[in-house]
């Protein structure tokens, strides 16, 4: 006996619903992966210029380095925590070892002067970065600081791909390589190796996130290690002089 025609018509919205479910993981990992296959159709130098651009284009980026130790007797930077902004411009604060001391510096550079404020000093001072082993800040993401070291990356190979982010939203994907120990010169003054290796990790919108630096960066000591976190792309901040 044939079904009702209301039983038919319920037997086919049934069918199209299921098809439907099954549907849905193919069209989101088709919507979800169109950025990566972008990625994965650039060279290594290419994707590694993408962030280049986007370092030097953006308004400003929060950006840590930091290192978990330095070698005995070394004065330098273990922490350095700011806004870098395209002025070029920064306000943070750099953590120094100096004369055996730890001290955290509070520091603003605009229109290629460096403040800092000194242990048991009132106010600002203006300083020479270098004397410290420290750079001046505000190019720390310019040509000649990570943008350009990212450009000068010898022989870079892509490496692993992995989720992380907010809500492991993004894909990050690592980049090896080496950079000349000369251009190193603009983020450690005190860098003293021939060379430098280098590991970027960049998002599939082709931004940086993470740079791991490892190689001689003071003179007479051991290979140490830094690691570079960048975040909140576009950031508006106006900085003056103190």
């Amino acid at each position: 006996m044939p079904a009702p025609a209301r039983d038919r018509t319920s037997g086919r919205l049934a069918t199209a619903a299921v098809a439907a479910l099954l549907a849905l993981p193919t069209l989101a990992a088709c919507s979800g992966d169109d950025s990566q296959a972008a990625e994965e159709g650039k060279s290594p130098e290419e994707v590694l210029a993408q962030a280049s651009a986007r370092l030097t284009d953006t308004s400003g980026v929060d950006l840590t380095l930091s290192t978990p130790a330095l070698p005995d007797g070394v004065s330098g930077i273990t922490r350095a925590e700011g806004t870098v902004t395209d002025a070029p411009a920064f306000e943070g604060t750099i953590t120094v070892v100096f004369a055996g001391q730890t001290v955290d510096v509070p520091v603003i550079a605009v229109d290629d002067t460096v403040y800092a404020q000194l242990p048991f000093t009132p106010g600002y001072d203006k300083v020479n970065p270098k004397e410290y082993g420290a750079p001046d800040p505000s190019g720390l993401v310019g040509e000649d600081g990570f943008a350009g070291l990212l450009t000068l990356t010898e022989s870079p190979e892509k490496g692993e791909s992995v989720r992380g982010g907010a809500d492991n939203s993004e894909v990050l994907t690592t980049y090896s390589g080496t950079v000349p120990g000369d251009a190193m010169d603009a983020v450690i003054p005190s860098s003293s190796g021939d060379s430098f290796d280098v590991e970027w990790q960049v998002t599939d919108t082709g931004e940086l996130r993470t740079a791991t630096l490892t190689g001689v960066f003071y003179p007479r000591a051991e290979e140490m290690t830094y690691t570079v976190e960048f975040a909140d792309y576009d950031t508006e901040k106006d900085i003056t002089a103190p």
